[in-house]
């Protein structure tokens, strides 16, 4: 964003460039994008945690900046990654091996770059659906059937996409997507885990970071915990003016009256230092394990003094089981390449196969 705010940067000559968060320019076509690579230096660098964050192009767009022509052109690439995918064994060896040279990787676990830092654990939440829930679901799977049958091309990926997005409103709390405002603690079975979980929290007196991929949940997540603790939070989203930003962090990382942090995914989930927290819980999945990380990474970085404890909420039953399983793929899909997985799209899988993955598992939902 600086680069297109403050255009000298882009006119002058450089010895040397640094682009820290190297991420952002995952999307070639982006006007930031665009800006980053006309920058004149005589050598770059790209900093980033996470060169792929949804699919190998992400790591192309990086190359072309710090050692343009490398990979080829963008076209070039995508043809020579699809070729790679259908190798047995280690498919992307050859790929790892060209790249190899230029990565110099460093990871936060590896007690020999941190000798001090904490332990992190990850754990899964797994929440059951109320009777309500289980209905609209039901209800929203029998919908999806009856549009997508008829459905093709650019409508049809609509259309799933919609569904994708209000099943996982539906999981969250069915006020979500009926729009209500009622936001009932008896209505969803992630209220009744979240209050479970933050009880044991605020019981010893610990802080907590909580993540949701949508701002209109952050306030009834708020207003809820607000009781289960006793006391208010802070919020932070799209919306917050960015100004504020340095001070809710101020307030968290020093106020220990102030006992969770309910922040967007987007907002909130790169670029801030928040170790007060030892506890992180994603309220419900992104798509890809890149963006979880960078948000858990808010608590889990130099500086923190306490282990960590991840609590990544699924439904049981639902479509936020097949969307547990992506994340899996997508990390494994990272890790060949840097460590040496083909992705999961789940709008172009055929109607009956989509259907099965969708559908609703109506004994495990309800099992508390």
């Amino acid at each position: 964003g600086s680069l297109l705010r403050i255009p000298w940067l882009g006119k002058t000559s450089w010895q040397l460039a640094v682009l820290d968060e190297a991420q952002a320019i995952k999307n070639h076509a982006a006007k930031q994008t665009r800006a980053a690579k006309q920058i004149v230096a005589q050598a770059r660098i790209a900093l980033t945690g996470t060169p792929i964050e949804n699919r190998l192009g992400d790591l192309w767009s990086i190359f072309d900046f710090i050692n343009p022509g490398l990979l080829g052109s963008a076209k070039e690439f995508t043809s020579y990654t699809r070729r790679l995918a259908d190798r047995p064994g280690n498919p992307y060896g050859p790929l790892r091996d060209l790249v190899r040279p230029y990565i110099l990787r460093r990871l936060k676990t590896d007690k020999s770059v941190i000798a001090d830092l904490p332990e992190k654990t990850e754990v899964k939440a797994f929440c059951h659906l109320s009777r309500k829930q289980a209905a609209l679901y039901q209800q929203a799977v029998k919908e999806l059937g009856a549009e997508i049958a008829g459905a093709e091309g650019i409508r049809r990926k609509g259309l799933v996409l919609a569904f994708l997005m209000r099943f996982k409103q539906i999981c969250n709390h069915p006020s979500q997507w009926l729009g209500d405002g009622v936001w009932a603690e008896g209505d969803s079975g992630k209220w009744a885990r979240l209050r479970e979980l933050c009880e044991v929290i605020a019981a010893k007196q610990e802080k907590a970071l909580v993540f949701t991929q949508f701002r209109e949940v952050t306030a009834p997540l708020a207003s809820f915990l607000g009781g289960v603790f006793g006391r208010p939070g802070l919020v932070l989203h799209g919306e917050t003016e960015v100004k504020k930003r340095r001070e809710l962090v101020r307030r968290f990382q020093e106020d220990e009256s102030v006992p969770f942090f309910v922040l967007s995914l987007k907002a909130g989930g790169s670029g801030l230092n928040l170790t007060a927290a030892s506890h992180v819980i994603h309220f419900d999945r992104w798509w890809n394990p890149a963006v979880e990380n960078q948000a858990t990474d808010r608590a889990f970085r130099i500086g923190q003094t306490k282990n960590v404890l991840v609590h990544k909420f699924v439904c049981r039953g639902t479509v936020e089981e097949k969307i547990d399983e992506l994340i899996a793929s997508k990390r494994q899909l990272s890790t060949d390449l840097l460590e040496g997985g083909a992705e999961l799209n789940l709008t172009e899988l055929q109607d009956a196969e989509l259907l099965r993955v969708v559908g609703l598992d109506l004994n495990a939902a309800m099992r508390e």
